[in-house]
């Protein structure tokens, strides 16, 4: 598990899970073990980028894009297969994506959870259906704007990019449980 970054911090989010949120998931839950309290793995940002295979510079920008959010340099992700109707031959580039864990991945939870997410226009809750059956739970953004980074002057197009947060937890229940006490804002 994540202690501390390199000048000793660590995020407020890690914190409270340590000293707030086990111990009420024991509680909730009746686990044994503090080993088997569900814990956030890894978050997964990906942008599919269609028009990547006609404009360099839109794969580009997207790059940057998601580099100014999460803080970390993405990886170009290429096509597997030709597939004739869309133009689309084997490796040509159709999306990126980057997965953040430990200190960057709390610090970006706790950004999108308490600045993203309130930042979207009618916002009312996350979708609660976004989970799989296995305790991870994915939400989509419609554009990229909603972080405070990203300076709306200097991108070339709105959007969209898909969130995974991927967890320990066996059920959806347990997930949901664990998302909503990070502050997670749930739909009711």
């Amino acid at each position: 598990m994540a202690t501390a970054t390199r000048n000793g911090h660590v995020p407020v989010l890690l914190q409270r899970y340590r000293d707030e949120i086990a111990p009420e998931m024991i509680r909730e839950f009746d686990y044994g073990n503090p080993m088997q309290v569900p814990r956030i793995q890894k978050i997964v940002v990906n942008i599919g980028i269609g028009e990547a295979k006609d404009d360099a510079k839109a794969l580009d920008a997207a790059v940057g894009d998601v580099r100014t959010i999460t803080g970390q340099q993405p990886v170009v992700i290429k096509a597997r297969k030709s597939v004739a109707a869309f133009k689309l031959r084997a490796g040509m580039p159709v999306g990126i994506k980057t997965t953040l864990r430990g200190p960057r991945m709390w610090y970006f939870l706790e950004k999108l959870i308490n600045v993203a997410l309130p930042r979207i226009r009618d916002f009312r809750g996350v979708n609660p259906d976004g989970f799989d059956g296995r305790g991870n739970y994915s939400l989509g953004l419609r554009e990229q704007i909603v972080f405070p980074e990203v300076d709306y002057d200097k991108i070339d197009k709105l959007r969209g990019l898909e969130v995974s947060i991927v967890t320990t937890a066996r059920s959806d229940e347990e997930a949901r449980s664990l998302l909503s006490k990070l502050g997670m804002p749930f739909r009711r």
